[in-house]
């Protein structure tokens, strides 16, 4: 029977589930509703297009025509306003009505902004579209100094990115650290340190008070009742999901739409995935939002799968966060800063600017942050993702030689939870 599927967002899940759909039901209609300018885009990448080490057609995380060559029909530029969930249709801001047996949510996420005087002036900007990153671009010549406020992980990489093109880039934080949701203050330390050493000036414990100047910013009124001088401001305070459309319609939202194991909403009928969507966090063991494009293209897969009827649960997603600046190398995983430090186990190791830190739970690794040396990245993962009792090797982790060879007496014990393909060998050869 030929269905009518209809996806709104056009970014990694959307694009994934889309894709998933059309592999498996080759004849019913798939729609996809996207409010962007630019389609099949990499938002992960802007950063890159920002320092001038890509151009635009590199963006492409798609063939350009894979909208045609698929025939999956596209609204761009579109925006999805309601949902009748009782006629099963989409209205969108122009009036076009969509009906959908099938409706997959990946409406993404936004930019927070800061509630400052001043924020409305030219050479204020948020890092999340194409055309924002076009925008700035625009005005890179006529600028000099450039504050963001904003020290996680978004705020960094458009100092970095934007440092790369020549500029004074001074980053306001108002917590004591940077990447405060990342890593601990060791960690923050070093990863000040080295950017600072490189050109990037950091102030902690500071916000913005007003941002200053006629038509266009000047600079910018500290809390504290300094002044900085610029020419733009960036605004790099995170992202909050996307579920204005969801909860209008009243479907359940709490800090994301709720989703089941099936990535279902609390409409059979409608689906969820990407930034917008509150799953399944396997170190956390709750639900919650991990706004990961890797995450984003799984969770758009298993969506389009129970789309179709074939009953996938997913298996949830972990935090991950990765950075390179000014080649010091971060990785962060899990829970990396317990808010209850005596309901964990910390092994850590500080040698220089490499730092080690596991977070264990009950003997399971619920969390790391490495700093200057990740080579063993990858291997803790799978510990953490298949909830792994490490006491026989916990001695072994601050150790520079950890490697595989190290956990395979593991990978063998507990070979039923070993599922991924890279394991395969050490199972067999059991």
């Amino acid at each position: 029977m030929s269905m009518d599927y209809v996806i709104v967002g056009g970014s990694a899940a959307g694009v994934t589930c889309a894709q998933t759909l059309r592999k498996h039901d080759k004849k019913s209609n798939i729609t996809v509703i996207s409010d962007e300018v630019f389609p099949l885009y990499s938002r992960c990448l802007l950063t890159y297009l920002l320092a001038g080490s890509i151009e635009e057609d590199k963006l492409y995380f798609k063939d350009k025509n894979f909208y045609k060559d698929n025939n999956i029909k596209l609204y761009l530029c579109k925006r999805a306003v309601s949902i009748d969930r009782k006629q099963k249709k989409v209205s969108l801001k122009d009036k076009t009505k969509v009906s959908y047996d099938k409706l997959m949510l990946a409406t993404g996420a936004s930019p927070k902004l800061v509630d400052v005087p001043g924020i409305d002036k030219k050479g204020v900007f948020t890092v999340r579209k194409i055309d924002d990153a076009r925008s700035i671009m625009k005005m890179l010549d006529r600028v000099k100094k450039i504050a963001v406020l904003g020290g996680g992980l978004i705020g960094l990489r458009d100092a970095y990115a934007l440092s790369q093109r020549q500029k004074e880039v001074t980053v306001v934080v108002k917590s004591p650290q940077v990447l405060s949701q990342m890593v601990d203050m060791q960690a923050a330390r070093i990863i000040a340190s080295v950017l600072e050493k490189n050109g990037i000036k950091i102030m902690t414990g500071v916000a913005a008070g007003e941002i200053t100047g006629k038509e266009f910013v000047e600079g910018i009124l500290l809390d504290n009742g300094g002044k900085l001088q610029c020419q733009m401001v960036i605004i790099g305070k995170g992202v909050k999901a996307n579920t204005e459309l969801a909860s209008s319609c009243g479907l359940k939202v709490e800090e994301g739409i709720v989703v089941d194991e099936f990535l279902r909403t609390s409409d059979e009928n409608i689906f969820a995935a990407g930034d917008c969507a509150q799953t399944y966090d396997i170190a956390r063991e709750a639900n919650r939002i991990n706004a990961l494009w890797p995450c984003a293209v799984e969770q758009g897969e298993i969506a389009a799968l129970n789309m179709l009827g074939k009953k996938i649960a997913y298996d949830g997603s972990l935090s991950m966060n990765s950075v390179d600046f000014f080649g010091l190398a971060c990785i962060s995983m899990g829970i990396t800063r317990p808010k209850k430090e005596e309901d964990y186990e910390i092994i850590s190791q500080a040698k220089g600017d490499v730092y080690k830190k596991f977070i264990l739970k009950e003997n399971r690794i619920v969390g790391m942050v490495l700093v200057g040396d990740i080579k063993a990245a990858g291997i803790i993962s799978a510990l953490i993702r298949n909830k792994i009792d490490v006491s026989s090797i916990k001695h072994l982790l601050l150790e520079d030689t950890f490697n595989y060879a190290k956990i395979m007496p593991l990978v063998r014990k507990f070979q039923e939870r070993f599922k991924q393909e890279e394991y395969k060998d050490t199972v067999i050869t059991y």
